[in-house]
């Protein structure tokens, strides 16, 4: 499990850049073939323009540019912003092992959810469609490489450890993490809990890195995140 806040905290500003950007592209080929926008408005004006049937085609057009574009751009940013919240909830399931990977894999999610959703842009032709899908793809590439710069940004990797895990084990948040090392907001504070064995004693905790607890000797208590890190949990057999 990762940080579900750092996800959309990295989706609000890479869903940005990502859907302005098809937005604004989209734009551009509205008007660089206008001429072909306005013979498909022509034909097809009630359902391109449904509200405005009655009026002119080069209002139509301008209702796309104004009202349309607009609207879509509002609809995918969610989009985007719901699976970036589902990126950093997930983060340590996606594949790969590096921020960038994971984060290419998120934004094909999101660009297939684009796509079914009808988000990418109107149908303008074979030229203006063989472009849209190019900036498409390499977009979607950069918007990858983005969220997963910005996610390593607000997060922090902290490895998790015990003296012997048969003995005593580690609880972040009331989840065993030990043996495993997880993502974690960055100046975010946690409670943590040491589980020993029966037959064991707690022998106090182990930091490393840019990882603080409030009280070392104590099982139970609270750990804050500041850097990269670690967390070791000591214990011992019971004589």
């Amino acid at each position: 499990m990762g940080s579900f806040f750092a996800g959309i905290k990295a989706g609000t500003l890479g869903g940005i850049l990502y859907i302005g950007g098809l937005s604004f592209f989209d734009a551009a080929l509205l008007y660089a073939f206008k001429p072909d926008a306005l013979i498909r408005i022509s034909q097809n004006l009630p359902q391109i323009c449904p509200s405005i049937n009655s009026t002119s085609i080069e209002a139509c057009f301008n209702s796309v540019i104004v009202v349309y574009l607009p609207y879509t751009a509002f609809l995918g940013f969610f989009v985007s912003l719901f699976f970036a919240g589902f990126f950093g909830w997930g983060y340590e399931s996606f594949p790969g092992r590096r921020p960038l990977i994971k984060g290419e894999a998120i934004a094909i999610i999101v660009a297939l959810a684009l796509v079914l959703g009808d988000l990418t842009g109107i149908y303008l032709g074979p030229l203006p469609t063989e472009l849209l899908a190019t900036f498409f793809v390499a977009w979607t590439v950069l918007y990858g490489f983005v969220m997963g710069n910005l996610y390593s940004r607000y997060t922090r990797v902290v490895r998790f450890e015990s003296s012997d895990d048969r003995l005593v084990k580690v609880l972040l948040d009331g989840r065993n993490y030990t043996g495993k090392s997880r993502t974690i907001a960055h100046n975010s504070a946690h409670k943590i809990r040491a589980e020993v064995d029966e037959g064991a004693s707690f022998k106090g905790w182990i930091v490393g890195g840019g990882v603080t607890i409030e009280d070392p000797r104590s099982f139970e208590t609270i750990m804050e995140v500041n850097g990269d890190g670690s967390l070791k949990a000591m214990g011992a057999k019971k004589y």
